[in-house]
């Protein structure tokens, strides 16, 4: 069993915390490690190793021209989701970079959006176990009523740090 990385070992302090400060924590957190994520205002609502769910509330300064979350800030949403969630499994002496973004717009979004990640144990067991690989993270982002408005396909590889 690979011991936990630094990002774990602080979401599993974060854990400890009241129920109800944990998404405000964890948001400051990934802002922070994140810049612009934090910039954005993405809220992380679950982060665990097989699951990561983000909400970026329609706010102005995310906002396209229609009045609804801008196409790239949902890319946002997507890279962050699989990227935190990818970021907690990799162990300490490796660095993960994002290889490949792809997003379909399904529909017209409207009001908050949530993008939610998933690792199978598997693919969990692989990121960990692997020195140096890839892994393809699909994310699905849904508006305020439930409508799936993108599919997205995000794929992470990682390396050993150079000594």
């Amino acid at each position: 069993m690979t011991k936990p990385n630094r990002l774990t070992r602080v979401i599993n302090k974060v854990s400890g915390m009241p129920k109800s400060l944990q998404p405000w924590i964890l948001s400051k957190v990934m802002g922070r490690v994140i810049p612009f994520a934090g910039t954005a205002g993405t809220r992380v609502e679950k982060l665990t190793p097989n699951e990561c769910i983000i909400i970026m509330r329609n706010r102005r300064k995310v906002q396209n021209h229609i009045g609804s979350v801008h196409a790239a800030a949902m890319g946002l949403l997507a890279e962050s989701a699989t990227g935190f969630m990818t970021g907690m499994s990799v162990p300490d002496d490796r660095i993960i970079v994002i290889r490949s973004m792809q997003l379909e717009y399904l529909k017209r979004a409207s009001g908050d959006m949530t993008a939610r990640a998933s690792f199978s144990d598997e693919q969990l067991d692989y990121v960990k176990n692997t020195e140096k690989g890839e892994i393809q993270v699909p994310v699905t982002i849904t508006d305020a009523s439930g409508t799936e408005t993108v599919r997205a396909t995000m794929i992470w590889a990682w390396t050993p740090k150079s000594r």
